[in-house]
Order: C-alpha cells, then sequence, then structure tokens
C-alpha cells in the first residue's frame, strides 16, 4: 500500500507492505513512525516507531498510520564519552524542509517494525 503526506510543505510518498497493514489493522491506536536525521560527529538515519517516536509534527497517512520527522544532533560529539544512546536534542536547522525525506517504507517482519528512508525517489 502507499500513499503520499506533506511535512514541512515537502511531499513524501509512504509505502507499507500488506504484513504491516495488518498489523496495523489490530492496534488500538495509530502507529507512529519518526523518520529521524541524526547530526553529530557523523550524519545517521533512523526509523522509531511507536513511544520512540517523538516528532512533533505528525501527518496522517492513514486511519492507523501517522509519520513524522525529526532533525536532531547530539550534545556533544565525544561519543566514547556516552554509555548506550547519546542523549540528543532537536537540531534548530533554519530551513528544515530541505532535508524531509522523499520515501519512507515500512514493514512488520519477524514480530518487529523495520523501516528506512530515502532523501530521494
Amino acid at each position: 500500500m502507499q500513499t503520499t503526506v506533506e511535512i514541512l510543505g515537502k511531499k513524501i510518498l509512504v509505502e507499507w507492505s500488506a504484513s504491516a497493514q495488518k498489523k496495523m489493522e489490530g492496534l488500538a491506536e495509530p502507529l507512529l513512525v519518526e523518520m529521524e536525521l541524526y547530526f553529530s560527529c557523523l550524519i545517521r538515519k533512523a526509523v522509531r516507531f511507536g513511544a520512540d517516536a517523538q516528532s512533533s509534527h505528525f501527518a496522517q497517512a492513514s486511519p492507523n498510520l501517522m509519520v513524522g520527522f525529526r532533525p536532531v544532533m547530539t550534545k556533544a560529539c565525544r561519543v566514547s564519552d556516552v554509555e548506550g544512546e547519546p542523549p540528543l536534542e532537536d537540531f534548530p536547522i533554519l530551513k528544515p524542509e530541505s532535508f524531509v525525506p522523499k520515501r519512507l517504507a515500512i514493514d512488520y517482519r519477524g514480530g518487529c517494525w523495520v523501516g528506512d528512508f530515502f532523501l530521494s525517489r
């Protein structure tokens, strides 16, 4: 399945598998999915699901699916000083719409949500 949503004035193609659709239909509330673009010493991208999705802006992709985008950065670049995940804060990008992904793919495999996003179609 697929649809297009708009976040920060940019269109994102959202695609999800039949198994993801089946799992979402059994949820009591819409699944929150966040595309996180992480700026630090390196750049990383991650897809977060459910309570791990902390975007301040979500768009409804289907009755059971909400999609968000969140650019973040670490508070410091010394990863060796941090055990586990480093503390994050929202990244104050002047034009965050320039970094909004073009496509998001979601699946449900082996009892886990999986996803990836792409900066080009």
